[in-house]
């Protein structure tokens, strides 16, 4: 029993939980790929993307302030906002590969110019504050907000305009990365004994890791079985291999949001998805792998 009397829901009505939850995210964010409209589709998906880090940069102040910093929080939510709206007129408007390359440039400039201009905003804003202590403190979470959810959420942008089958390399990326989430929780619930990091997450086994790594490698196994004509240069050893990187690379991205929230004192992010948690708790394995599976399209299966 739970602290009042509550019963505490059973494994199997979490896991449906966060089945729906994240089915019903994923099922929008699929309509804004694969909407007949292509222009539809682009804005609808820009929508999705720019609510997502609205939402998931209030939930990562929130988190900072119950730590006792004081981010600044309507800045930050405005620059993450602004730089992705930047980063899709950047990318989604093109013609041919190079000037996708060109484009995709275009993106890394707009938001390197953009934390260069934060700094001293931000600076000016801390000398208006009404307290002066932790100064440090307050710009930098605010800033680290930025990137930790903005430029890496833009990161899905740019796996999403890579190419004429970015759609298709966006949702192989996010399924062998959720499917990782959903082998972990399986079988971390049914025999995960051995505990990982405690102190971080003391519900995270090895046999769950394992698990999570053979979800994501069956997944990605299945994609290139049943969808390789529209993945270019995938083979075999790449399916394997990647599945196995994006693995791991989900579960890690899930611990360090824990991290950040074992700070904060709290179980989850947010309470939008039953079962879930948060925005962040639903995004934290995307936005440690985004990086990962662009340089790996950039550089390795599409060099």
């Amino acid at each position: 029993m739970a602290e009042g009397g509550e019963a505490k829901p059973s494994k199997a009505k979490v896991f449906a939980q966060r089945l729906g939850s994240a089915a019903f995210l994923y099922g929008v964010l699929l309509v804004g790929l694969f909407a007949q409209n292509e222009t539809l589709s682009r804005v609808a998906f820009c929508g999705i993307i720019a609510l997502l880090g609205a939402l998931a940069l209030l939930e990562f102040f929130n988190m900072a302030e119950k730590r006792g910093l004081a981010p600044f929080k309507l800045v930050g939510i405005g620059a993450g906002v602004g730089l992705i709206l930047s980063v899709f007129w950047s990318l989604a408007i093109r013609e041919d590969a190079d000037l996708a390359m060109k484009n995709a440039r275009l993106a890394v400039n707009i938001e390197f110019a953009a934390l260069i201009c934060l700094v001293p905003i931000l600076g000016i804003c801390q000398l208006f504050a009404p307290k002066s202590k932790g100064s440090i403190a307050s710009m930098a979470s605010t800033l680290f907000g930025i990137v930790y959810v903005a430029l890496l959420l833009n990161v899905l942008q740019m796996i999403r305009y890579f190419d004429d089958q970015g759609h298709w390399w966006l949702l192989y990326f996010i399924v062998v990365s959720k499917m990782s989430d959903t082998g972990a929780y399986c079988v971390g619930s049914l025999i995960g004994k051995h505990k990982m990091i405690p102190r971080v997450s003391p519900g995270k086994t090895w046999e769950g890791f394992a698990g999570g790594i053979a979800f994501s490698v069956l997944s990605s196994w299945a994609f290139f079985s049943f969808a390789n004509s529209h993945f270019t240069g995938m083979t075999f050893e790449w399916a394997i291999a990647l599945g196995a990187v994006l693995g791991v690379g989900s579960v890690l991205g899930d611990l360090i949001e824990s991290l950040m929230k074992r700070e904060a004192d709290v179980k989850d992010s947010g309470s939008f998805f039953p079962g879930i948690g948060g925005i962040l708790d639903l995004l934290d394995s995307l936005l440690f792998n985004a990086p990962i599976m662009y340089l790996v399209l950039k550089y390795g299966l599409v060099a």
